[in-house]
This record gives structure tokens, C-alpha cells and sequence, in this order.
């Protein structure tokens, strides 16, 4: 959560600025075109950044509160024709304070991180009257990127990336002060790969392997000796990877299952949340789904969701004897209620809209803390927790970032579809993840009642 918090006439001189990074992605384009409509991706981009830049009137400067009078907009000369991936600061500037008239004047721009203007902008503003904090929940998902700034590149095992996308992910990631890669795999088809994609391998770690198998044994060794702080799955199998992880020697076990997280930040809906598990444990019984959930609970509190609101899903929210997932999520809200789960709000069975729409769960007259709230999303199988990611990924244009959670590193677990900013979202996750388990061991083995 942010906390937002205005500022009032008198606590505002000229000169005063704030600022923030955004790149608009394709999804930002479509969802706006969907909605209002553009003639050129560039009209829509200018459109949307227009807004944006008016949006941190109510969220900065002056905040919460104020209300615009007027804006006056110009677009440079200079504006590219595709702002589509490309990073802008955005920035307001107190130019004016009339504090007779409870009104302050604001200079805008939208600039290039070079410094080439897109926009500029004059905008007339009524300060708020009266002082307030807003809590706003965590959204987009680039926020990620930005809080891994203050950490160091994560020290990360690529196991097997024998194709082109497995090892351009990794060097991207690399190049973003994400990580530090060190490759595992045939050495010889590493450089022939680099060269196919146009990559260079200088100063990264390789380790020569024979095979994938051998790939994963590897990775999986210096990850448990502590020689390596992630691994990042390549072009093998997963099953391969995690055969050498949860093997003994490998020293990477902590006594719970591993499971699959994925962080989400969905256009339509106004908050960040996790979901689990959704391409790993295919039909988890009940013992599992408890460490499906605590390992959730431990991820979404490595993302900044201090207590995670955490709904068992299942078809209806009432109990059913004859429907297991009911069952399930009745089972789970007690084991919470008892100690065996730990660190969030548990409550089950909930369908999907009484879980995350508070107006549904009014309706259906559900009394809970989790209800209309969720932070955490328990699916009943790997089909339905599969279908509810993938159709909000390539339907709902969501941003997303997952993990293999568990185990005493995080493991990376891309895919061929995956696009590079999902990557770079997954691998900046790791990194939050790997520093909040070294702040607070407990993230990864709390204690439960047993």
C-alpha cells in the first residue's frame, strides 16, 4: 500500500516539482482504444499520457482534494511518432501561488528519459481546503522495477537456455540491473545461440554441461551452497528443474511443497493480487493447498501486501458436501483460524466475484474480512487457477510476474510466450523476493501450530 498525502495553498512555493517514470505498454493502447478510440496508436499515446499527466494533479501535487480549472496543452514539435515502450518522466511544477484565491498554476511536461519533450502543459488548479491522507492500493507493475533499484542485482542460476528466447531473456534481464546470470548449459551451443540472436556473452559466468539434467544438478548445487541467490528456468523441462531442486543434496527444501505464484495487475481492476497455483501442483489435496496458501501468504508479503486477504475459490461460496473445493476452503479458513496457517486473513470457500468485488459479496450477504478484498487467490486446480491467469495475460492485456515459491531461492519460470516485460516483471520479483526472505527468514519458514 502508498499513502498519498496532499498538500494545502500554504504549503506550497514556487518551484515545487514532482515526477514520475511510466512506459506505456500495447495494452495501455488497446484497452484506450477499446474504450474511447483513436485514430493512430500516436494520438492515443498523447492521449493517454495527457491524462496521465493530469492524473498526478489528484495523486501529488497539490493531491487528494484539488480540483482542475483549467489546461492548456502543446505538443512539441519534437513528440516521436511510437511512444509505445518507450520510458517519459512525467512532471508537475508549481509555476504560480495565489494563495488569495486558494488557486496555484502548474507547468507539465512529458519528456523522454533523454530529455526530449513530448508534451507541455499549463495547468490552473484549486489547491484542496482541507488536509488528508489516502492509503491507494499498488497497481501497475512497473513499481517493481523501480523498488529494485535500491537493491543489488540478484546473483541468478540460467538453467539450460538452449533458444534464442530463453537466453535473450536472460541477458535482458542482466542489462536491466536485474541480475547477474550465470549460464548453465553446453558451452559450445550457448555462443552458437548468442550469435543466431545477435547477443554477447562477454563477462558472464558459463558453466559447460552436458545436458539438461546435468544443467538443472548444477544450478540446483550452487543454489544450495548459496553460491547463487535465484535460478531462472531455461529451455528445459520443469520438471527436470525441479527434479534437482527438491533433491537432498541440492539443499534447497524447507519442508513445504513448492508451488507456482503469479503477481497480477489487471487494467480493469484497481489493485494488484496474487494467484495460485497455476502451472504446477495439478490437483492439490488439502495438506497442500495449506502450503499453496502459506506460500502465497510469504510471497504477497515480499510484494508489499503486509497481511495478505487470501480467498479459497471454489464455485459457490457456501459449503457442499459433494463439491470439494468447498470443503477445501472451509478446511483452510480454520486451519488459519487455528494457527496452521499464518500471516494473512484465510476465508473459504468463496467464488470468484464474492472474492474480489465488494458490491457481489454485499449482495450475497457474506460477512467476511477477506470478501470483496482479496489480495490472494487459492484455485481449486491447476486447470481452473490456469484459465482465470491466462485469460486475464491474453484477453485482459494484464501485466503479470511469477515464481516457483518454496524452495530456499525462488526459481524464474518463464515461458516461450512470455513477453520480455513479463520477464523482466518475474525477474524483479525474484529480487524483492530473495531480499525480503534475507530481511525476514520467517517469510519462508514461518511457525504454525502443528
Amino acid at each position: 500500500m502508498t499513502m498519498v498525502t496532499n498538500r494545502l495553498i500554504d504549503q506550497m512555493k514556487v518551484g515545487d516539482s514532482v515526477s514520475v517514470e511510466r512506459v506505456l505498454q500495447l495494452h495501455d493502447m488497446r484497452a484506450w482504444t477499446a474504450a474511447f478510440g483513436a485514430d493512430t496508436d500516436r494520438e492515443g499515446a498523447i492521449a493517454i499520457l495527457t491524462a496521465t499527466l493530469t492524473a498526478l494533479v489528484g495523486s501529488a501535487l497539490p493531491g487528494p482534494g484539488s480540483t482542475i480549472r483549467s489546461v492548456t496543452i502543446r505538443r512539441s514539435q519534437g513528440a516521436l511518432a511510437n511512444l509505445i515502450n518507450t520510458p517519459v518522466t512525467i512532471s508537475l511544477t508549481v509555476r504560480e501561488v495565489k494563495a488569495s484565491t486558494n488557486v496555484v498554476t502548474l507547468s507539465g511536461e512529458v519528456a523522454t528519459l533523454a530529455g526530449k519533450p513530448v508534451i507541455s502543459a499549463v495547468l490552473e488548479v484549486a489547491a484542496p481546503s482541507t488536509a488528508m491522507q489516502r492509503e491507494v492500493a499498488e497497481h501497475r507493475l512497473d513499481g517493481l522495477l523501480v523498488q529494485c533499484r535500491t537493491e543489488k542485482p540478484m546473483v541468478t542460476g540460467i538453467v539450460h537456455p538452449c533458444s534464442v528466447e530463453s537466453l535473450q531473456g536472460a541477458v535482458e534481464a542482466g542489462h536491466a540491473g536485474l541480475i547477474i546470470p550465470v549460464m548453465f548449459g553446453p558451452e559450445k551451443e550457448l555462443h552458437r545461440l548468442a550469435d543466431v540472436a545477435g547477443l554477447h556473452l562477454d563477462g558472464y559466468r558459463l558453466v559447460d554441461t552436458s545436458g539438461p539434467e546435468d544443467s538443472a544438478s548444477k544450478a540446483a548445487m550452487e543454489a544450495g551452497r548459496g553460491a547463487l541467490q535465484a535460478l531462472m528456468k531455461g529451455s528445459l523441462h520443469t520438471d527436470v528443474l525441479l527434479h534437482a531442486v527438491l533433491q537432498t543434496d541440492a539443499n534447497l527444501r524447507t519442508g513445504r511443497m513448492v508451488s507456482h505464484c503469479v503477481l497480477v495487475s489487471a487494467p480493469t481492476y484497481a489493485r494488484r493480487f496474487v494467484i495460485s497455483d497455476v502451472a504446477l501442483n495439478i490437483a492439490p489435496n488439502t495438506d497442500q493447498k495449506r502450503d499453496i496458501c502459506q506460500n502465497a501468504i510469504g510471497f504477497a508479503q515480499a510484494m508489499g501486501i503486509a497481511t495478505p486477504k487470501v480467498a479459497i475459490l471454489a464455485a459457490v461460496e457456501t459449503v457442499n458436501t459433494r463439491m470439494a473445493a468447498t470443503l477445501d476452503g472451509a478446511i483452510l479458513a480454520k486451519m488459519a483460524d487455528r494457527g496452521q496457517i499464518v500471516g494473512g486473513l484465510v476465508d473459504g470457500p468463496l467464488d470468484l466475484d464474492a472474492a474480489i468485488d465488494a458490491e457481489a459479496a454485499r449482495i450475497k450477504q457474506i460477512r467476511s474480512p477477506v470478501a470483496g478484498l482479496a489480495d490472494v487467490l487459492i484455485a481449486p486446480n491447476i486447470e481452473a487457477g490456469n484459465m482465470i491467469y491466462k485469460n486475464l495475460t491474453f484477453m485482459a492485456d494484464a501485466q503479470t510476474a511469477g515464481l516457483v515459491v518454496g524452495a530456499r531461492v525462488p526459481i524464474i519460470l518463464t515461458s516461450r510466450a512470455d513477453t520480455p516485460d513479463m520477464r523482466r516483471f518475474s525477474a524483479a520479483a525474484a529480487v524483492l523476493y530473495a531480499a525480503a526472505i534475507a530481511k525476514d527468514p520467517r517469510l519462508l519458514t514461518p511457525e504454525v501450530a502443528r
